[in-house]
């Protein structure tokens, strides 16, 4: 089963936050999505999973010195976010999130009944 038909993504109606570039894995246990979050910290991320929508929110921390205010900023969205529709195959009560160097690593395994299995044949 190929990541498209396992895992679809949508970009919510809010313009006003940045849309994460994200890389999707697939192996035989389940799929891998790495996110790119710069400037996010842990604590301002924040992952939920509602029905089979994974949605993924997190705001960026202030680079600014204290005391410090910004005249010219390129950057002035303070937000990231992206919800993804997960197939009934992935098993979302699993799932495992690492945030390191501005990249969320997620892994979603497969549901037991969904990952290959080996049968062992019998003789006689």
């Amino acid at each position: 089963m190929s990541s498209k038909q396992e895992l679809s993504t949508s970009a919510t109606p809010d313009e006003r936050a940045l849309v994460p570039r994200v890389d999707v894995f697939e192996d035989d246990a389940g799929i891998t999505l790495l996110a790119d979050l710069p400037g996010v910290p842990r604590e301002q991320l924040e992952l939920k999973v509602d029905g089979d929508t994974l949605s993924i929110e997190g705001t960026l921390g202030q680079f600014a010195p204290e005391g410090l205010e910004a005249v010219y900023a390129e950057v002035r969205v303070g937000r990231y976010r992206r919800a993804f529709t997960l197939s009934r195959e992935l098993d979302p009560a699993r799932i495992e999130a690492n945030l390191k160097d501005g990249v969320l690593n997620l892994r979603i395994p497969k549901q037991a009944h969904a990952q290959p299995r080996r049968i062992e044949v019998q003789v006689g």
